[in-house]
């Protein structure tokens, strides 16, 4: 991939500068029906980046999503609570306007002085942001260009995607990646070429199929790959044993054969737990026991988490390699009867000897609510989905924008 152009290179004194932020946080509602925001690990990460254009004299208008509001108003998905957030980890005023791109958001844009903040209503409101037309896309961003100077782009957890607010800003104004995109690109780009060895990944999450593509690239690239979470069971079925009712995608077997051959060819070692905590229900008071996954998961019992055994084999592979990456948790962490196979391969990224990156979503998720030292962490990305086509070796749409400029 060639070289992003680097926020330095951009001169924003005094221009309004349209940041595409990635604030898709996670909300619960209290018994008054207030928005809470659990996890604003996302809106800390942006901090650098609009620090660094407030202190150079930027007027900042801040674009980001929200969850997937099919390009209609959702109240529930509104970025007020952020823009709330962001004022209180700012310390300022964020001025917040009603809509995406009409009326309220060309007000106050209008408004911003030197070094202000604004941040625009959910631009998954307006159903070009996501279109698959780029004539549509292509239009929504040319109503955000006509209010702006210049546009940043610093929401890595988009990147992968072709969107109005990642693709089609970049081909309308002068450009450049923010300081979190340009460390994530950096991260993942290191990981693609020398990396340290042993190299050891860590997959877990819920479907196989997600990550087929993933596990094929990293077949010439890792030593071990370590999987846990719902997508171990497609695994273990396909080397013969009973899963119960455990998360299974019978047609990935044969494709999982496949790649349990092509390990074995190569010399990449494929860590499969050896034991697993099942559950009679999908429930935090459910009756568990643990079972050897050579004996099998019997019927009416759920696989929910790896087991101790597996819990300290893992950590000890993890712990014993250079460079290690992990996306997907290895059971239901948010159970506190299923989070010890999570918190164990958490624990120990924190003692790599090396480079240790988190692949955000679930896993940056994980580390936050188990409370796990995130500064002994070499990075945690804040983009899962994007991190795991870095890996992939796929061209991503968002960085591709930010080649040229």
């Amino acid at each position: 991939m060639s070289p992003v152009i680097e926020l330095s290179d951009l001169a924003v004194s005094g221009r309004t500068v349209l940041l595409r932020s990635d604030f898709n946080v996670p909300l619960e509602y209290d018994e008054n029906g207030n928005a809470v925001i659990t996890d604003d690990g996302r809106i800390r990460a942006s901090l650098p980046t609009i620090e660094a254009l407030t202190s150079a004299g930027a007027k900042v208008v801040i674009l980001a999503h929200l969850g997937r509001p099919k390009g209609k108003y959702d109240e529930k998905l509104s970025l007020r609570p952020v823009a709330a957030r962001l004022s209180e980890l700012t310390g300022g005023s964020v001025a917040m306007a009603d809509d995406v791109c009409g009326e309220s958001a060309a007000s106050v844009v209008r408004s911003l002085g030197n070094s202000e903040i604004a941040l625009l209503e959910n631009v998954r409101f307006d159903p070009r942001e996501t279109s698959k037309d780029v004539k549509d896309r292509v239009s929504l961003a040319e109503t955000w260009a006509g209010m702006a100077d210049c546009f940043v782009s610093d929401g890595f957890g988009v990147v992968h995607r072709s969107q109005a607010s990642v693709t089609e800003l970049a081909q309308l104004l002068p450009h450049a990646a923010g300081l979190l995109v340009a460390r994530e690109v950096e991260v993942f780009t290191k990981l693609m070429g020398s990396p340290q060895r042993p190299y050891t990944v860590i997959l877990g999450g819920s479907k196989v199929s997600d990550k087929l593509g993933v596990i094929e690239s990293l077949l010439t690239k890792v030593d071990r790959l370590l999987i846990g979470g719902g997508m171990c069971f497609t695994f273990l079925a396909a080397q013969g044993y009973e899963v119960g009712d455990s998360l299974l995608e019978v047609d990935q077997i044969e494709k999982v054969k496949g790649l349990l051959d092509s390990a074995q060819a190569s010399g990449v070692q494929i860590v499969l737990p050896t034991d697993i905590v099942a559950a009679d229900a999908f429930a935090e008071d459910a009756k568990t026991q643990v079972v050897s996954a050579s004996q099998g998961i019997p019927a009416g019992w759920t696989g929910l988490d790896i087991g101790p055994e597996s819990a300290i084999a893992f950590a000890e592979l993890i712990e014993s390699s250079h460079t290690v990456v992990w996306n997907g948790p290895m059971g239901v962490f948010e159970m506190a009867p299923f989070a010890n196979g999570t918190r164990a391969v958490a624990q120990a990224m924190t003692k790599v000897d090396g480079m240790s990156v988190v692949g955000g979503g679930d896993s940056a998720a994980a580390i936050r609510l188990l409370e796990i030292d995130e500064s002994a962490i070499s990075h945690v990305s804040t983009g899962g989905g994007a991190s795991l086509e870095f890996l992939e070796g796929r061209t991503l749409p968002g960085l591709k924008a930010l080649e040229g400029n």
